[in-house]
């Protein structure tokens, strides 16, 4: 959010999260407007343009705290080992029919969504559905993201996940979003970062997506036209 808001020049959404008081006062606005959930939840903190801070929460399914925070993302067809993140449920993950061009709106995460809803409309896709879209960019026709999530895929004996600078750029990066899960990933060498372009995916490879709300999710690679 600290980043967006620097993008966009919000002096007053600035000053409420940036440095360690801004990290406080976060937690603090977090601590109150979930001081009555007695549930696990999914949070999501909204930031305006004058600094103020909202907060939009409801119920979510358990996730187990090794999908939430793997150590490591299995290869694929490799034998179920103690500390493995789960597999189940497996995502169809299928590739958007259309292109779409990077943008500000595609490296923040705001409220402006269209792209996003755009592709899971095209993909068939309601919201308790088992299956993820992913984002094409228009230009080199390199995976960008997923609708909801971050997707990782197996190159060269390793996870990969499409590149993405700190700072929004026209010229590098696929053009999707730093997310949490993203980062977690990173910082341990659970991934790294390499362009994947769509056109190399492979009917029924294996692959992972990740987000806040439900961590690191199984899928599985669809070429197939419904």
């Amino acid at each position: 959010m600290l980043r967006a808001a620097t993008h966009w020049a919000w002096p007053d959404a600035i000053q409420i999260l940036e440095g360690e008081a801004g990290l406080e006062r976060l937690a603090s606005f977090l601590d109150t407007s979930l001081a009555d959930h007695r549930y696990t939840a999914r949070v999501k903190i909204l930031l305006a343009q004058d600094g103020r801070l909202a907060c939009e929460k409801g119920p979510a399914a358990p996730v187990p705290l090794s999908n939430l925070f793997p150590s490591w993302l299995p290869v694929p067809d490799a034998e179920v080992a103690a500390g493995d993140p789960s597999k189940t449920p497996v995502y169809k993950i299928v590739p958007d029919t259309a292109l779409t061009s990077k943008s500000e709106y595609t490296h923040f995460k705001t409220t402006e969504r269209a792209v996003y809803d755009d592709a899971r409309s095209r993909a068939g896709i309601q919201l308790t559905d088992t299956t993820e879209v992913l984002v094409v960019n228009k230009t080199d026709g390199s995976i960008m993201e997923g609708s909801l999530t971050t997707p990782y895929f197996f190159r060269n004996g390793r996870w990969v996940t499409p590149p993405v600078p700190q700072k929004f750029s026209w010229e590098s990066g696929s053009g999707g979003q730093d997310g949490t899960t993203r980062r977690w990933a990173l910082e341990r060498g659970i991934a790294i970062e390499e362009a994947v372009l769509a056109d190399s995916l492979v009917d029924g490879e294996e692959c992972w997506i990740s987000n806040g709300v439900r961590g690191f999710i199984f899928g599985r690679v669809s070429l197939r036209p419904e």
